[in-house]
């Protein structure tokens, strides 16, 4: 684990946190878990003016020192079965160079702090199958597949571009 980590909630108005979520978003979807394409230009130039424009949005930075090297994206849906809200881990991001340091399971620490202030029923994510070290994380961590009743199995994700 770094000495100097912190691990904090961004603020969309600080232009430099601004700047290390787009610079940290980027690094993730260049990696190949995170699709292995950098951001557009469009999404570098506004992503950060989208997330303050929606309350449902927040962000958590770990800084080690003065460098960012990990973020996590959650934005706040609703559950209809419990009538509460719940918190969608959208994106899990650290460095190449920092991961292994515990660095992902602290900023998800954070996220459930801020998802219970909020009254979260639940928190939810997906990974890819593959991404070994992120489902050991996840699952040692209290995330699991869900299902309704066992004879229907387990939920599954889908996605349809527009």
């Amino acid at each position: 684990m770094a000495a100097d980590l912190l691990v904090r909630r961004a603020e969309y108005t600080d232009p430099a946190d601004g700047a290390a979520i787009v610079m940290l978003l980027d690094a993730y979807a260049s990696d190949p878990a995170g699709g292995g394409e950098p951001l557009s230009d469009f999404a570098k130039a506004n992503l950060v003016r989208e997330l303050a424009l929606r309350p449902q949005a927040f962000s958590i930075i770990a800084f080690d020192g003065d460098a960012p090297v990990g973020l996590v994206n959650c934005i706040e849906g609703f559950s209809t079965f419990k009538c509460k809200p719940l918190v969608n881990v959208h994106d899990v991001a650290v460095l190449a160079s920092h991961r292994g340091r515990g660095i992902a399971e602290q900023m998800l620490a954070l996220a459930e702090t801020i998802a219970r202030e909020r009254g979260a029923v639940k928190m939810t994510l997906e990974v890819l199958s593959g991404n070994v070290p992120a489902v050991k994380l996840y699952t040692r961590i209290g995330y699991a597949g869900y299902q309704l009743d066992p004879a229907m199995g387990t939920a599954q994700f889908f996605q349809k571009w527009l």
